[in-house]
């Protein structure tokens, strides 16, 4: 069992006792990183709807980036999909921007270079990329385009000589303000196929603008780019990735991710409604006393139970090598849909204190919506689903 210093209240099942004793140093690293590190900062900066750019020195001190990966990543062998879920769940259950943050760079951007680029390619940018020497961002999103991005993505790529010329437009872009290298995928007009870029930073053409206003991921800063005679050399195009297929194999891996990352902002939005209830008084005792309080903090932890459980077959499915599109898609629209639920009920328990962000769960209850909504929607993951369960599809 995990011991009572450090076990999380939300961990009911103790679902932890799952990882090795070396896992859970790693794990158990992450989350003091993060609480005595990163919690003390993140309200001011979403406020300012910034990023603090010295995060990246307190990431770089930590060797957390690149574990998923054999060979990279403080020269251990790749860690479990268990581990590596539960260090995502780890670091949003203390913020969400700043593990979208971690994410894209360790996540998208890296797996993009490890699953689809050459040997050459992963020895040249895996090593500064884990050391966080350079940060990486993903970028397919159109301005114009979402789910349909297989068939219809608008940005080009057009061979010329050793050169490819990319023209085009992407949006909500992570990290793209201040990344080394952004993953632009571009479609081929010689043939048609999608296909995988590394840009670097400050090459002619490449504009990333900060997108402002937002609700939700605040300290992200999500960039449109556009792309105008963007020169990019052969050996900058990943060698791996030849059609959206392959692209497709990169996001099965990275939507299992955000499940996690919706069990976390569950455990994030829990943990701060458990400890409101037993401090908040009302008609002279805690409002945990009230039997509609203990309601709603109990269909919370059945939640993030069941959303653990789930999150915890996935990895073994990953691990096995055996997994389907149609299993992260079920576990990213069920998680996500369940986060919901649990920001709400969360936020409820606050009463009018849930609004503002002095409590942190105002924070949790925007961030949801954006990882609600990324890497595949709630109805994009369940046609995926209903079309291996009945073998018709529903797409338009």
């Amino acid at each position: 069992m995990s011991t009572l210093e450090d076990q999380l209240t939300a961990d009911f099942y103790d679902y932890e006792t799952l990882l090795s004793e070396e896992e859970r140093k790693v794990l158990l690293q992450a989350r003091t990183f993060m609480r005595t590190e990163i919690k003390p900062m993140v309200n001011e900066a979403w406020a300012k709807g910034e990023f603090p750019k010295e995060l990246i020195a307190k990431f770089r001190e930590q060797n957390l980036a690149g574990v998923p990966y054999e060979g990279y990543g403080d020269h251990r062998p790749a860690a479990s999909n268990l581990l590596v879920g539960m260090m995502s769940m780890e670091l949003t259950r203390t913020d969400p921007s700043v593990a979208t943050f971690f994410g894209v760079h360790n996540g998208l951007a890296m797996y993009s270079v490890y699953a689809g680029g050459s040997q050459e390619q992963r020895d040249r940018w895996l090593p500064p990329m884990a050391a966080m020497d350079k940060i990486g961002a993903f970028a397919m999103t159109e301005p114009l385009g979402g789910s349909d991005v297989a068939g219809g993505m608008r940005t080009t790529a057009r061979r010329d000589g050793d050169t490819w010329i990319l023209n085009g437009a992407k949006k909500w872009i992570g990290n793209a303000t201040f990344a080394d290298l952004v993953i632009v995928w571009a479609r081929d007009v010689e043939d048609d196929k999608v296909k995988g870029f590394v840009v670097e930073k400050g090459t002619p053409g490449f504009v990333p603008v900060k997108i402002e206003h937002k609700i939700a991921f605040r300290i992200v800063e999500n960039a449109e780019i556009t792309l105008t005679d963007v020169r990019v050399p052969e050996a900058n195009r990943l060698q791996g990735i030849d059609s959206f297929r392959d692209v497709a194999e990169i996001l099965r891996a990275t939507r299992g991710g955000v499940a996690w990352q919706g069990l976390g902002v569950m455990i994030g939005a829990y943990e701060l409604a458990l400890d409101y209830a037993k401090e908040r008084k009302q008609f002279g005792r805690p409002i945990a006393k009230f039997q509609l309080v203990q309601d709603l903090l109990v269909k919370s932890l059945g939640n993030i139970t069941a959303s653990w459980g789930m999150l915890v077959q996935l990895a073994k499915l990953q691990d096995a090598g055996i997994f389907k599109d149609e299993h992260s898609s079920l576990a990213k629209a069920f998680v996500t849909a369940r986060m919901r639920e649990v920001v709400a009920w969360s936020r409820e328990i606050f009463g009018g204190n849930g609004i503002v962000l002095d409590y942190d769960i105002a924070r949790f209850f925007a961030d949801a919506e954006a990882i609600y909504s990324f890497e595949g929607t709630r109805e994009m993951n369940t046609l995926i689903v209903g079309k291996a369960i009945t073998g018709e599809s529903a797409f338009v």
